[in-house]
């Protein structure tokens, strides 16, 4: 199915909007018989409202059934990886990609029993933070159809949301998972730097590009992990972790409100908190000089992007040297070392996914009369460090703002601490209700699909 703009924002009309708290369910809750009927409504619902979403770019021919500690599991892949039958669009109106042999994280799945039931759409090359994609359109926010739905896996996140799949697979380079997953309210883990094999997907900046998983819950995610990280990891507990204060006084007022809010939470789960400042400027600094120099270097030869935004910013890439980008990565260890300090020994460091709402879509629309350069920007203004550094984190949904639009809170992890970090994310939403809610801005196409739980 190829993808489409999306002309209006109206939703089929066996859709109607949900009142209060209806929840969608994880996967090991389920019986058996409950996710063969939870896989067979993900698939009739992608081609439904997924399609209405203008977040599906393929669906792809259903798989034979396999075994495994995944059986069954309906999950969707961001559409710049290989997957053996179909051709990725790597958000282009027309590919380059001929598809080529399936990626290697997609048969750690297969080996598992998770079933690939469609590509999602994401933005141009995987290179915009708002979602937007002036060839193929843009993917609408279940939870508010006028909103941003993030980037560049907006898709992923809207088809999780929706309640189209039970887990997607996307990018981070520079927030490129956490962003959309808080926009939607779901939730994704960035892995630790080459923790994911990226043979098969596009490559945007190598030094800080990663494979991202997004879910309903991490109770979800941690069934994924051990799969597509190829090793056992068994979780730590969390005992300590600093908020981070600097990233909260340049959050809006609401958006501390409601991720301080979680902190107490957590606190009340037995973490200890302390608060320490110490935002790495020169970490983001050079994770967008190292962003836009390797990605025109690896795109310069793309006759094809129709954005003349994207453009100017592939040629402004060019004319950084490839001297500064040596110099940016040389001191990445150093300036590493400096964050974990700040942390002063602690498990985990906290913040705001982004310091400002949930922005409406055209805010962050160069075409829009509407656009707004900074908050375009903000949007990734507290994820981009933590690809250069390396690190692994997580966007985790923690409430809604006045508006009614999802709020995250990220969690940054120690090196190779990737399953400490679900165990924490775990623990609170074991606390918690805010992950797994069914959007307000769609409904259940019919009322027992054997997925939304009661």
């Amino acid at each position: 199915m190829a993808a489409h703009a999306v002309s209006g924002h109206a939703l089929p009309a066996n859709i109607e909007r949900m009142a209060g708290v209806k929840r969608l369910s994880d996967w090991p809750s389920l019986s058996q018989n409950e996710r063969t009927a939870a896989a067979a409504a993900c698939r009739r619902r992608t081609g439904t409202l997924g399609v209405h979403l203008n977040a599906v770019a393929a669906i792809l021919p259903e798989p034979e059934t396999r075994s495994g500690p995944l059986a069954g599991l309906p999950y969707v892949v961001k559409d710049m990886f290989a997957t053996g039958v179909h051709k990725p669009s790597h958000g282009l109106g027309t590919s380059p990609s001929t598809g080529g042999q399936r990626a290697e994280i997609l048969l750690r799945l297969d080996r598992a029993g998770a079933s690939l039931i469609a590509a999602a759409e994401m933005t141009t090359l995987a290179y915009e933070p708002s979602g937007h994609n002036a060839e193929r359109g843009r993917v609408l926010n279940p939870w508010d159809l006028e909103a941003v739905t993030g980037g560049s896996s907006s898709g992923s996140a809207a088809l999780v949301a929706a309640g189209c799949a039970f887990a997607a697979l996307g990018s981070d380079t520079g927030g490129s998972v956490r962003i959309p997953a808080a926009c939607c309210s779901v939730t994704s883990l960035k892995p630790t730097h080459g923790a994911i094999p990226e043979a098969g997907a596009m490559t945007l900046s190598p030094s800080l590009d990663t494979v991202g998983l997004l879910a309903r819950s991490a109770t979800d995610l941690a069934l994924l992990w051990p799969v597509v990280s190829g090793g056992t990891y068994p979780p730590a507990n969390v005992s300590r972790a600093v908020r981070l204060a600097d990233f909260f006084e340049q959050s809006a007022p609401e958006i501390r409100t409601v991720c301080d809010a979680a902190i107490v939470t957590l606190a009340s789960l037995g973490v200890r908190i302390a608060n320490a400042s110490g935002f790495p400027k020169r970490a983001d600094e050079h994770a967008m000089t190292v962003m836009q120099g390797e990605a025109a270097r690896i795109h310069r030869d793309l006759g094809n992007i129709r954005d003349a935004l994207l453009r100017k910013r592939m040629q402004k890439g060019l004319d950084i040297s490839a001297t500064t980008i040596d110099e940016c990565l040389a001191e990445r260890d150093r300036l590493r070392d400096e964050f974990l300090d700040t942390l002063g020994g602690a498990d985990v460091a906290l913040t705001p996914v982004m310091p400002i709402a949930v922005p409406d879509a055209a805010e962050t629309d160069p075409a829009s009369d509407q656009f707004r350069p900074q908050t375009l920007y903000r949007l990734s203004n507290f994820t981009r460090f933590v690809n250069y550094l390396g690190l692994p984190a997580m966007s985790v949904p923690v409430g809604f703002d006045g508006n009614g639009r999802p709020v995250g809170l990220q969690i940054v992890g120690q090196p190779q601490q990737d399953a400490q970090l679900l165990a924490l994310a775990a623990l609170f939403q074991g606390r918690t209700d805010w992950h797994g809610r069914v959007p307000t801005a769609v409904a259940e196409t019919t009322a027992n699909e054997g997925e939304a739980a009661a």
